[in-house]
């Protein structure tokens, strides 16, 4: 019997490797090994699926979130009608967080919340919003057109504490950093490849029709990560999840007794106010003033991806490093920057540069302060203190699209951004003065320490929430953000 041929070396190279590739890729995906994450039996599973969702989800936002405010504009908005577009949905957002965390608190069902919410019904909403010429003429598809985006928002907004909370559970505090950076490079990708396909897609179809079937695409695309969010196993909370004592819980309580939590609240209302004055109008200002179509939409929105991809490892490691208050200093100083060089843009094209950069500078920001608020709120009550974070912002966003409104037609769109980009500045300024460190106040350090058997101890049974039910992501890819 003739031997069996010697293995080549480039075989025998591979074979010992594949192990250690297969481990690294679980790594990147789950979170590098660590005693605290991997506590639970189902522990790394749930993270991976959390990975997953965040990629399918994100593949559904890419037809969606750089062409809103684009498809208002072809059914025939004016810029008035673009500020309350904004306005409306971040009000709407605003109203659905405190019903979101009594949910929670009420039912501890942070997984069922979030799917019935912003996995289902958010996405019903997106698929309407589709239809919406179709079923009304003229002017009136135009205001359903408002109406169901706002919608959208209080659905995926309703879910959101839950949603917030349930991540913080499936991802301890010491692997954050490097877990989301991870997981953002796949929300990254997901736009990096997508989002140009899109806008060439609405093109090549034409418009509204092509928005049209962008929007149903998303909608079928979302409801594939409801589905893989909801085979998430619910951890057992490190803490459970209560309503707080009578007088306790109270915003204006809350905002009392932690008082780093409340001058991060602040500084994020004027943060987003100086945001949101300019923000809705980019778009307007790429379409009518620079000339831009959907298919240069989705290309900028791709190198914003690009520049984001780059950022986020480089940033989750300096999270985890030197914390997420210091990522926040030195990308908040910088982000001004942003919207003085869109003002000094002749054509879309010379964007490009800056859309990288952004992505870059916005990867660290956004990854550091969502870590910065887990970090601030007690995880008793974390989803009342997330409600109040968002309200905070929500409503900043609410007003300044309303401002920028009555503005943009004194100063045009171009003096917004100088306006955006000072205000900005002065946010980060003062939030170097009254937060600047990741020290929870010691209440909130308190309640953090306490074991799991003495938290659950001082609660009734009915308290605990039930595992084992669905849920799916929130939108989380960020428009064209200058």
């Amino acid at each position: 019997m003739p031997n069996r041929p010697a293995a080549s070396p480039s075989h025998r190279s591979l074979a010992p490797r594949w192990p250690q590739l297969r481990d690294r890729l679980d790594d990147f995906v789950a979170g590098p090994p660590d005693p605290d994450a991997d506590a639970g039996p189902q522990s790394r599973q749930g993270r991976r699926l959390l990975w997953a969702d965040g990629l399918v989800s994100n593949i559904s936002e890419s037809f969606v979130i750089n062409f809103v405010n684009p498809f208002a504009l072809a059914l025939g908005a004016s810029n008035g009608q673009i500020g309350w577009l904004s306005a409306l949905t971040n009000l709407a957002a605003a109203l659905a967080l405190f019903p979101g965390a009594r949910l929670v608190e009420r039912t501890g069902r942070l997984k069922r919340v979030t799917v019935w919410t912003g996995g289902i019904a958010a996405r019903l909403m997106l698929m309407l919003t589709a239809l919406a010429p179709l079923l009304f003429p003229g002017q009136g598809a135009i205001y359903a057109f408002m109406a169901l985006v706002a919608l959208r928002a209080f659905f995926g907004q309703l879910g959101y504490p839950a949603w917030s909370a349930l991540l913080a559970e499936l991802v301890p505090a010491s692997i954050r950093g490097r877990y989301f950076s991870s997981r953002n490079i796949a929300l990254a990708l997901a736009a990096l490849i997508f989002a140009p396909l899109a806008g060439r897609l609405a093109e090549r179809i034409g418009l509204p029709g092509g928005y049209q079937v962008s929007f149903l695409i998303a909608g079928v695309v979302g409801f594939a990560a409801t589905t893989i969010f909801a085979r998430i196993p619910e951890p057992p909370p490190a803490l459970a999840v209560a309503a707080p004592a009578a007088g306790q819980g109270s915003p204006w309580a809350i905002l009392r007794d932690h008082r780093r939590f409340t001058a991060f609240t602040a500084v994020a209302f004027l943060w987003n106010l100086t945001l949101m004055i300019a923000g809705p109008f980019f778009s307007v200002y790429l379409v009518r003033q620079l000339g831009a179509g959907p298919t240069q939409i989705g290309i900028l929105a791709a190198v914003n991806s690009l520049g984001n991809i780059a950022g986020q490892r480089i940033w989750g490691r300096l999270n985890d490093r030197h914390g997420a208050a210091w990522v926040m200093r030195l990308t908040g100083l910088l982000i001004p920057l942003i919207p003085l060089c869109w003002a000094l843009a002749p054509n879309p094209w010379s964007l490009i540069p800056v859309e990288i950069m952004s992505g870059f500078l916005w990867a660290g920001y956004s990854l550091a302060n969502f870590n910065l608020l887990l970090g601030l709120a007690p995880a008793a009550q974390r989803a009342r203190f997330t409600a109040i974070y968002q309200v905070s912002v929500f409503s900043a966003a609410f007003v300044g699209p309303l401002l920028g409104s009555v503005l943009a037609n004194a100063i045009q769109i171009r003096g917004l951004l100088w306006i955006s980009a000072a205000g900005r500045l002065v946010a980060s300024v003062l939030f170097m003065f009254t937060v600047g460190t990741d020290r929870a106040d010691p209440e909130a350090r308190s309640v953090d320490a306490l074991p799991a058997d003495q938290a659950c101890a001082n609660m009734n049974s009915d308290d605990l929430p039930n595992k084992g039910e669905p849920q799916n992501g929130l939108p989380e890819l960020q428009d064209l953000e200058p």
